[in-house]
């Protein structure tokens, strides 16, 4: 059997041969490139014209960028159909500085019926004690008809006892033959995303090209996952409004703190509630949570932009079509932009943002693929805009989260002061009617002796 590696690579990738399979290694040519997953949905690689979402990397930030971090992979499998091996390992690739490889099992791991495929990596025994790689990937069985491949991903923290990792039933074999095996070859292909994480602030995960294709299979959860953790901070803060008698005893407390005492309870360190921030946000074993880490990174950069009005650069968002501001920035502190009664009443009643209906000819937002049009022209700006819509919602979601977060969070300080406050007069209520039972029993035995 002989086995064709196509090496295809972003940004952070480069090739390296390993013992394997008898191969012929190559750099995919641009019109190669342009295949990619109908790279058409990413506009060929060419930077979004979006000032929805910087594609810049931030330039207070000086590691590795995601861009560099990121790469592709393509392994064409020929003479499919006489293989007889267990398991077949493709040949290494680097991305983010690591290698790896390809694994398939053509009949299963400890399965029956399945084609298995796991992304590994390369060289785990020799590398240094307490290692650790955390990526996401995607990895492709492509079809003749691009529409119909089988696409699957994943994020997961690679280590010593977890070197391995993927799908033991990555599809069913009976389906190979449906379209993946073309002229006796079988073409997989991968994506592979090294992942810098960091835990004092929202940091951006994800390649450019690599995020705007998974917004389009994992938009709508991100919504879910916005739209949870808001309804969560609303009911909370409306059982407050909703309770008459504590709502306006809560106005009272706070109406009767002194102004300068009001503005120091009504900001916080940017850094103590973004480290919050991230650790609620950021779940290893979720494949949203490079997305919504992305969401929260664009949104912050949002709040900047509100905050600053930075002029002379590339704005993330249209800053018109934001609502008035919650929350600002100010130097290493986020400062609530209004009182905090009048944001707690609108955080209550302010609708969610709403996603735009799109275009009636837009059958399907989440398709990985998008065809172009016969003369390739309006596919294209159909395509920019659609890429366009996306990371506008990916934006506002980020923007959404971070104002109601930093809120409740200054909230529950206030809060906390209010209680104290409650529980201080309740005290001293307390002493009073204790001494004024005592004047009343002394008063009592006084009446009592002069008898």
């Amino acid at each position: 059997m002989a086995g064709t590696i196509v090496e295809d690579y972003g940004t952070g990738g480069m090739p390296s041969s390993t013992e394997g399979m008898s191969s012929e290694q190559r750099y995919q040519s641009g019109d190669s490139l342009a295949e990619w997953r109908s790279c058409e949905q990413v506009e060929n690689g060419t930077p979004s014209t979006s000032l929805l979402y910087w594609d810049t990397d931030d330039e207070d930030d000086y590691g590795p960028k995601p861009s560099e971090l990121y790469g592709r992979f393509t392994w064409k499998i020929e003479n499919f159909s006489t293989i007889n091996k267990r398991e077949l390992r493709s040949n290494a690739f680097e991305v983010g500085g690591y290698k790896w490889y390809i694994l398939i099992y053509p009949q299963g791991c400890d399965v029956c019926n399945h084609l298995s495929l796991f992304l590994c990596v390369a060289n785990h025994d020799k590398l240094l004690p307490g290692w650790s790689h955390f990526a996401q990937f995607t990895i492709a069985v492509v079809n003749k008809d691009p529409k119909k491949s089988k696409y699957s991903d994943t994020l997961h923290r690679f280590w010593k006892k977890e070197h391995d990792w993927g799908w033991k039933k990555f599809m069913e074999l009976s389906k190979v033959y449906d379209g993946f095996i073309v002229a006796d070859t079988l073409v997989i292909k991968a994506q592979v995303q090294v992942i810098r994480e960091k835990a004092h602030r929202p940091f951006r995960c994800l390649d450019c090209q690599y995020r705007r294709e998974l917004v389009r299979v994992y938009l709508s959860n991100v919504e879910q996952i916005c739209r949870r953790f808001v309804e969560e901070r609303r009911g909370k803060l409306s059982k407050l409004i909703d309770d008459k008698v504590r709502w306006s005893s809560f106005r009272a407390f706070w109406l009767g703190i002194d102004p300068n005492a009001r503005r120091r309870m009504s900001r916080d360190k940017t850094d103590a509630i973004l480290k919050v921030v991230v650790k609620h946000f950021f779940i290893e074993k979720e494949v949203t949570s490079t997305l919504v880490m992305d969401s929260l990174y664009s949104g912050l950069k949002a709040l900047e932009c509100q905050s600053k009005n930075k002029k002379g650069r590339a704005q993330l968002l249209d800053l018109e079509e934001l609502p008035a501001p919650m929350v600002r920035i100010d130097k290493d502190m986020f400062v609530l932009a209004d009182d905090v009664l009048v944001l707690l009443e609108r955080a209550v009643s302010e609708p969610f943002p709403h996603q735009p209906l799109p275009p009636k000819d837009d059958k399907c937002t989440q398709n990985r693929t998008k065809n172009r049009t016969k003369d390739g022209s309006s596919g294209e700006e159909f395509n920019k805009d659609s890429i366009e819509r996306d990371e506008w919602r990916l934006s506002e979601l980020g923007h959404r989260m971070v104002e109601i977060f930093v809120l409740a969070h200054i909230f529950s300080r206030i809060e906390v002061a209010y209680q104290e406050a409650v529980a201080l007069k309740r005290q001293e209520e307390l002493i009073r009617e204790e001494e004024a039972a005592g004047q009343a029993e002394n008063e009592l035995r006084g009446k009592a002796w002069c008898c």
